[in-house]
């Protein structure tokens, strides 16, 4: 039984790793932007849900588990919108004028995250802040000797529909036809008419939403955090882009699997190297595969 727990909480927190990270993925693997302050997103996505808290607390408080699921949308969904269109400012101001420069893109994103962060501070205070979870989705499932938590299935649930939905919208549909191409060849795509740099905006944008869901989802399973929650998860979200192959979805999702379960038998079984198993398991992965798990052939 304890194994079981283990693996399903290794699962769930695997899954809002990954919603994290593959924002991150997108935008490092696909548009080369090493976007450091990726992690002002998750936090910024972790606030606006608490401004959503109020307005929705009838849903939140209901007995209903659909009703309680249908509040977690609605906060989900908004939170997302805000993060989507912060984004966008974002892009404009700090990430369009060092394009293909990683060093520049490093120093200016570091810099954009602390600004980030020292604004939300103004706007909400320093002390910690509180999501609880809607009592519908709380306590566990209860199997024999094996009890499983709601709420981690609902972020297993929800990081399926994620890489289901981004693995069809990459390799399914024409606009991930047009990502893919413009990655490969910009100018053949816009010698066909097709601006590049929209495109490329746009997943900046989707990439950013992507933060702001995983920082909703990571806030309602934490419960209580500070304006560090993104900080504190960002060079796991770096180890797992790394682990699974720049621009890789799939990869992605794979890297943030290994990570969680790593994590959490190591913690179990060692917990004095708890500390550095990511790093170690970073260090066998790129032993074996140096460009990851499921490097994207740009050839």
């Amino acid at each position: 039984p304890t194994w079981v727990t283990l693996t399903v909480a290794a699962l769930a927190m695997g899954m809002m790793l990954f919603i994290m990270a593959s924002g991150l993925t997108l935008v490092f693997g696909l548009m080369d932007v090493m976007n450091l302050g990726h992690a002002a997103f998750v936090a910024v996505g972790a606030y606006t849900a608490t401004l959503l808290v109020a307005p929705l607390k009838p849903l939140l408080e209901s007995e209903s588990v659909w009703a309680a699921l249908l509040a977690i949308s609605a906060v989900i969904a908004l939170s997302m919108l805000v993060t989507a269109a912060l984004g966008w400012v974002y892009e404009r101001l700090f990430v369009k004028p060092v394009y293909g420069d990683h060093l520049k893109q490093i120093l200016i994103t570091i810099g954009a995250m602390i600004i980030m962060e020292q604004l939300v501070l103004v706007l909400f205070g320093a002390n910690q802040m509180l999501l609880p979870l809607p009592e519908a989705v709380r306590g566990s499932f209860v199997f024999g000797d094996i009890a499983i938590e709601r709420y981690r299935l609902v972020a297993v649930a929800v990081g399926v529909v994620v890489f289901i939905g981004l693995t069809l919208l990459l390799n399914r549909t024409r606009i991930g036809l047009l990502i893919r191409a413009g990655v490969e060849n910009r100018s053949m795509v816009e010698a066909l008419g097709y601006r590049v740099r929209g495109i490329f905006v746009g997943v900046f944008v989707a990439g950013s939403a992507l933060a702001g869901l995983g920082g909703v989802m990571w806030a309602f399973y934490r419960e209580q955090f500070t304006v560090a929650i993104g900080a504190e998860v960002l060079v796991q979200m770096l180890i797992i882009v790394i682990i699974g192959g720049l621009g890789s979805v799939t990869g992605c999702f794979a890297g943030a699997m290994l990570i969680a379960l790593s994590t959490n038998y190591v913690s179990f079984l060692l917990p004095d190297l708890a500390l550095v198993s990511n790093i170690l398991v970073m260090m066998v992965v790129l032993l074996w595969r140096p460009q990851g798990l499921y490097p994207i052939d740009k050839h």
